[in-house]
């Protein structure tokens, strides 16, 4: 099983490059890739985020294969496509994302997302 790794970034810096792998830093989570790429129909492609560490790069959805930032302004939406997975009701990691989204939320912090 391949996975996807979600956490906080305390303090963004525009500046800096997010490729380095560094999970512990942010708490992060693990989420079963294969449910990541199924929320690409729930509406994950109308959550904005940025791809390949940094801030050059907009997008829609998460990079499985790279790193992905998610803005604050983005977690309304992400949560909404976790909350809307029936999976979550049983899926321990599931409800563990949907807590992270939540004090990022309250906190107005980006997350991150290491891809596979």
């Amino acid at each position: 099983m391949y996975t996807c790794e979600f956490g906080i970034i305390d303090e963004i810096d525009r500046n800096k490059d997010y490729c380095k792998y560094e999970p512990e830093k942010y708490d992060c989570i693990y989420v079963d890739s294969d449910i990541v790429l199924d929320w690409w129909e729930m509406g994950l492609r109308r959550v904005k985020t940025y791809i390949g560490g940094g801030f050059d790069e907009e997008f829609y959805g998460i990079d499985v294969n790279g790193v992905t930032l998610i803005p604050p302004e983005s977690l309304f939406e992400l949560e909404k496509v976790v909350e809307s997975d029936p999976r979550t009701k049983e899926d321990k990691s599931l409800q563990e994302l949907l807590k992270k989204i939540r004090k990022a939320k309250e906190e107005n912090k980006y997350m991150i997302c290491y891809g596979v």
